[in-house]
């Protein structure tokens, strides 16, 4: 098979469309690790009527709309705030806490890394074993954790290994973070998507421990990457506080604000789209364990990671393959700690995702 040099992500379409000559609308990304099901039929049928909140400002505190994510995370109020998209809050709490060295979990999302490099900061990373399925070693990792360390990263489930650190383990490691005077950042993207999240999110943890944040967004599990909304949760107030002088004001729009009012109230839309996650990942995992050439690993999101042990077939040739019938996949090769057998995909429509096992089929049994 011919090799491609460039990795290509989830909402990198167009340059796939030039680079392959397959139409962008004729693609099936299963690299975007967002809900197949679209956004909020309740979004869908109530925002238009919200159309002349445009005219006006919208609230500086976000009251109603943060009124919404208490009721649907249980927070306090006083302990969210808003941004536009998870990635503000990461550049400014990072330009908050300026940490000199950050320990980052790996393989994971780069966008930290860079954060913290435009700070000025260093970065180890604790590198998540293969031989342990990918799930954390709590022993290995706090030995990790120093006083030198002055935040840790961990994004939970993590991505691309869809693996998890259950609310019990994660507290251990919190405890230990202040001993060592290091704050933990806790990314909660996937969470939703989780088989059971109550049990897995840090949530619970903040109104006791004032050195961690927790980071979410909409993007992913309500489908809604271009209203560029997220949240942070945080009982610490001299952070809260700090954070909140430095935002800029209004960078969430009037009607992003509604949207996700909207959203976090849809019930029925969040019950379906766990439900159906959990019948999905349940059909490829099967459809993976019939294979001969491929191991998976336990997927706690809403994406699998898999391993090629085919002799000879890459990762970028799976890839090929797979695009060539407009199924976009994500070449795990270029992330830290994962190596040209990796290759991870997120669970789309039933018929897609059938689609994608015949073509796995086709090379790896």
């Amino acid at each position: 098979m011919n090799k491609v040099k460039e990795h290509f992500h989830g909402s990198d379409l167009e340059k796939v469309e030039k680079v392959f000559g397959i139409k962008k609308e004729d693609i099936t990304s299963f690299g975007a690790n967002v809900n197949p099901l679209g956004i909020s039929p309740m979004l869908r049928a109530n925002l238009s009527a919200h159309i002349d909140a445009i005219t006006s400002y919208p609230d500086r505190e976000y009251t109603d709309l943060r009124n919404a994510i208490s009721i649907y995370t249980n927070a306090p109020l006083s302990s969210i705030m808003v941004g536009n998209g998870s990635t503000e809050l990461i550049g400014l709490f990072i330009q908050i806490q300026n940490p000199k060295k950050a320990l980052i979990l790996s393989p994971t999302y780069s966008e930290y890394e860079r954060e913290i490099s435009l700070s000025g900061g260093s970065c180890l990373y604790h590198y998540l074993k293969e031989e342990n399925q990918f799930h954390i070693d709590i022993d290995a990792l706090l030995a990790d954790i120093t006083a030198e360390i002055d935040l840790l990263i961990i994004c939970n489930p993590n991505n691309p290994t869809s693996t998890i650190i259950p609310r019990q383990e994660m507290e251990q490691i919190v405890k230990h973070c202040q001993k060592t005077d290091t704050f933990v950042l806790i990314d909660e993207t996937y969470i939703e998507f989780s088989p059971d999240m109550e049990a897995v999110t840090s949530i619970p943890l903040t109104k006791h421990y004032p050195n961690m944040v927790i980071l979410r967004g909409i993007s992913k599990f309500f489908a809604a990457p271009g209203l560029r909304l997220g949240y942070s949760i945080c009982s610490n107030e001299a952070l809260y506080d700090r954070m909140k002088e430095i935002k800029n004001p209004w960078t969430i729009n009037s009607l992003a604000g509604v949207a996700g009012e909207i959203m976090f109230s849809d019930h029925d839309y969040i019950h379906h789209s766990k439900a159906f996650t959990h019948t999905e990942r349940a059909y490829c995992q099967e459809q993976l364990d019939a294979m001969d050439h491929v191991r998976y690993y336990d997927s706690y999101g809403n994406f699998i990671l898999v391993k090629i042990l085919k002799e000879g077939l890459t990762s970028s040739d799976l890839f090929i393959h797979c695009i060539k019938k407009g199924l976009m996949i994500r070449d795990c090769s270029d992330f830290a700690g994962l190596d040209e057998t990796f290759v991870r995909f997120c669970f789309m429509s039933h018929e897609k995702n059938v689609a994608l096992m015949d073509a796995f089929r086709e090379v790896l049994s």
